[in-house]
């Protein structure tokens, strides 16, 4: 019995001295434990945390593992005015997302889920996303799952990877182009020769970072109109009849815009160096007709001039 005794008391002091060992959580931290315990409660879950506060398993309803790393960062880059608000979000997406046959928070799984879509900056910024602006007005997002049942990917989740979120666009970027290939169809617009690249995925600006798989692009670049996510329609920026081209894709654009169902831009774009610059040109009615206003951008308006004293077809000057 005093062999027992000793080998208990031997067993108690070692785990003892691993918790004096283990240290002490930040008091951020235990504070955004509290919160997400009475968040759970409201929502009908008891909650019990790993020792090292990692995830949060909730039980009731549902028996989840929730990852915390990344609401760990948010909360960090947040004042703690906004903490209710992220935590009551972040439980009730990972109630919402429980039937997922992935876990987001898992980038070994997602990895080849990833793709990138466009959307109105208007409308990407009503929620809390993970993108970049691929001009002005238009953000990329970061999206994970299949085709059209891919939904965007939360700061929290791509917080639990070991990439940055910048990282992670390029890596859905890379999936785009290597995986959903578009179609290319020469068509006349007006008069104006132009491109138009298809797919069947509703990614297809991913494809402007490799637009010389499809086409040959001048060193002026080329201007681009997104109809629709399906589709990139484009013009070589080669001579003074770009300024006609304009005119065309600007109408082109409007049209399918104000279709609706699914349109993405109205506007027409330059695509040059890797940058999409917006090129604004606006449609104005006087006296009963409607004229086209447009306002390029210092860099595309030196390109005009230059191209003003250039032949049309491309060719530079003796």
């Amino acid at each position: 019995m005093r062999l027992f005794r000793r080998h208990r008391d031997r067993q108690t002091n070692r785990r003892r001295d691993r918790k004096a060992e283990r240290p002490p959580r930040p008091i951020e931290e235990v504070d955004l434990d509290s919160l997400l315990s009475l968040v759970a409660d409201t929502l009908g879950y008891t909650c019990s945390f790993a020792p090292d506060g990692g995830t949060l398993t909730l039980s009731g309803p549902h028996r989840i593992v929730v990852r915390l790393a990344g609401l760990h960062a948010q909360a960090r880059r947040r004042s703690r005015e906004d903490w209710p608000m992220l935590v009551s979000e972040h439980l009730a997406h990972a109630l919402a997302t429980v039937d997922e046959p992935f876990d987001a928070c898992d980038l070994a799984q997602v990895r080849p889920l990833l793709r990138t879509r466009v959307r109105l900056d208007e409308e990407a910024g009503a929620a809390r996303v993970v993108g970049r602006h691929l001009s002005t007005d238009l953000v990329e997002m970061l999206v994970v799952g299949e085709g059209a049942a891919g939904r965007p990917v939360r700061p929290e989740e791509v917080g639990c990877w070991p990439i940055t979120a910048a990282q992670a666009l390029d890596l859905a970027a890379g999936n785009v182009g290597g995986e959903e290939p578009l179609s290319v169809a020469e068509e006349e617009l007006g008069g104006v020769a132009i491109r138009r690249l298809s797919g069947a995925t509703v990614s297809a600006a991913a494809h402007l970072r490799r637009l010389e798989d499809y086409l040959t692009v001048p060193a002026d670049g080329v201007l681009v109109v997104l109809p629709d996510p399906f589709t990139l329609v484009v013009h070589p920026v080669e001579g003074i009849s770009v300024v006609r081209a304009i005119e065309r894709m600007r109408l082109f654009a409007q049209r399918e815009f104000d279709r609706g169902a699914g349109a993405l831009s109205p506007q027409v774009y330059w695509w040059h160096d890797g940058r999409l610059t917006l090129m604004r040109a606006d449609l104005a009615s006087q006296d009963g007709q409607t004229r086209l206003v447009v306002a390029p951008p210092p860099e595309f308006a030196r390109v005009l001039a230059a191209l003003a004293v250039r032949p049309d077809d491309g060719a530079a000057p003796a």
